[in-house]
């Protein structure tokens, strides 16, 4: 009994002690939620007390206009706020109107004082097509209109942005948007030459957008119609000569080439040229007559992966063409993206019924710029992987995409039946001790219909032009000569193979110097 009741006791007390922890932690629970509760119902309160003190606040100092403030307080306030005489100068008024391309003609100085007094960041690292833009930005929010006009380069996605011809179609952060709409619209292609009137960026928009289109191809856009497309065309033979004869009669290369290799108006000419073989300066000889002799045609000089130096030599010495040009220091994207460019703008004048030449320096820097991008992973084509070429590298070190792509731009060139031709004059590497130059060469040798040798044996003896003459000749010449004269021409040639081949290019040099026209020589043949 003793022992039962002993059990009872301590089972009791171990109830006892249960229930008492448990108060104890049900009552820490308790207070811990009540302070809890406790705080948002405060805060709360708080929030709501705030809110109509406030709002009491704004109604008794928009009502009691008679209250009074105290010498102290005006002093205080006067402190914080600027009376509108002391505010920051906005600087002169917008104008109506800016160009573009004429603004961007200032120079940085003058464009760092204008961006200055309108209250603009213009120091640090900020390039000048980035004042530009933050300028045209700023006037074109305050009602000013911004004409632009460029050439067309279109994205994947449908839009579009105008590239400035000057800068080589180079991408800046003044480039006009053109919104998908528009290209829709008037149906516009790579390389069309537009005239927009822009607007300033909106919220969480980076460029300037056009807002209407005002011209095409000089063209007011209510009267464009889309032309037929390039690839429509009807390909034939060139017919009509371009004729490359200085009126002086004083430069003897563009005689001689249009004594052996007539280049006609449609033509696919390529200059084959070993190392500082003279083939710049004669591309540049040919160029200038093309500028005096035809001014109806639209020259478009194209300056792959070459000498800065060379490319200035270019602006200057052939004012009256267009000079579009990457120099060696640029990736391959860069010389491909301009070279595709180039193509574009010359099929578009052809697609217009006009007459375009191309003269490019050279096919082998093209075919190598292709390789290069294809090599980096940076190819165009379906099933491209970031950083890796999907290709198969064959002879040379090329890739095997990479000569299909060059000559699908060397291809263009061609007389349409239709109107209109797209010339292409190119330049072609050889005896350079790469493998890859003499596939690439190897590769175009046989797609053109014009082709001029230089000689490197003629190089060594001081020989200009160093045309190899039984090696140089185009296809069909018989189109682009006059009967009488093709005759001559003829007899010319035959009394030259009779010659070794390299005192028969210095006897025809002598004979030009000492004639005043290529008609003459002819007349009188060789002596």
């Amino acid at each position: 009994m003793a022992k039962s009741e002993d059990l009872e006791s301590e089972d009791n007390e171990d109830s006892k002690k249960k229930k008492t922890a448990t108060k104890k932690v049900a009552k820490k629970a308790t207070k811990k939620v009540a302070k809890k509760a406790t705080k948002k119902v405060a805060k709360k309160a708080t929030k709501k007390v705030a809110k109509k003190a406030t709002k009491k606040v704004a109604k008794e100092s928009s009502t009691d206009d008679s209250t009074e403030i105290s010498k102290d307080e005006i002093d205080d306030e006067s402190k914080d706020v600027v009376s509108p005489e002391t505010e920051t100068d906005p600087g002169p008024p917008p104008p109506d109107e800016v160009n573009l391309l004429e603004f961007q003609e200032k120079s940085m100085a003058e464009l760092y004082e204008i961006g200055t007094s309108l209250g603009l960041r213009v120091g640090g690292t900020k390039s000048k097509h980035d004042i530009v833009f933050d300028v045209l930005s700023h006037w074109g929010k305050r009602g000013t209109k911004i004409i632009a006009q460029g050439f067309l380069e279109k994205a994947k996605d449908g839009y579009g942005f105008l590239r400035v011809p000057k800068y080589s179609f180079a991408r800046h952060s003044d480039d006009i948007y053109i919104g998908s709409n528009f290209i829709k619209e008037y149906d516009l292609r790579q390389g069309h030459f537009i005239k927009v009137s822009a607007r300033a960026p909106k919220d969480r928009e980076r460029f300037i957008s056009t807002s209407k289109i005002l011209e095409i191809e000089n063209i007011p856009a209510e009267e464009w119609s889309t032309p037929k497309v390039f690839e429509e065309l009807t390909a034939i033979s060139p017919r009509d000569r371009i004729i490359l004869e200085p009126k002086d009669g004083l430069s003897v290369s563009p005689r001689v080439v249009d004594l052996i290799a007539p280049l006609g108006k449609g033509q696919r000419g390529v200059i084959v040229a070993p190392p500082r073989g003279g083939k710049t300066i004669l591309l540049k000889e040919i160029a200038k007559s093309i500028v005096d002799n035809h001014p109806e045609v639209e020259l478009l000089i194209l300056l792959l992966d070459e000498r800065p130096e060379e490319v200035t030599d270019f602006e200057e010495s052939v004012p009256g063409a267009q000079v579009y040009s990457s120099t060696f220091d640029e990736n391959p994207e860069r010389h491909v993206s301009v070279a595709e460019l180039v193509a574009e703008r010359a099929k578009r004048v052809t697609e217009m019924g006009k007459d375009a030449v191309i003269l490019m320096d050279s096919l082998t820097r093209l075919a190598r710029g292709y390789n290069g991008l294809i090599s980096s992973g940076g190819g165009r084509g379906k099933g491209k992987r970031r950083g890796k070429s999907r290709g198969r590298t064959g002879s040379g070190g090329l890739d095997t995409r990479a000569l299909p792509k060059a000559r699908k731009i060397f291809s263009i060139a061609r007389n349409a039946e239709e109107g209109g031709s797209l010339t292409m004059l190119a330049t072609a590497l050889i005896d350079t001790g790469s493998r890859a130059d003499e596939i690439i060469f190897e590769e175009f040798k046989g797609s053109g219909n014009m082709e001029i040798q230089l000689d490197r044996e003629l190089l060594e003896r001081r020989v200009y032009p160093a045309i190899n003459l039984p090696k140089s000749g185009t296809r069909k010449d018989d189109l682009l000569y006059h009967p009488d004269e093709f005759k001559r021409i003829g007899m010319l040639r035959r009394q030259l193979a009779q010659r070794p081949g390299g005192e028969a290019m210095e006897v025809l040099i002598d004979h030009i110097q000492n004639s005043s026209s290529n008609a003459e020589l002819l007349l009188t043949g060789l002596r």
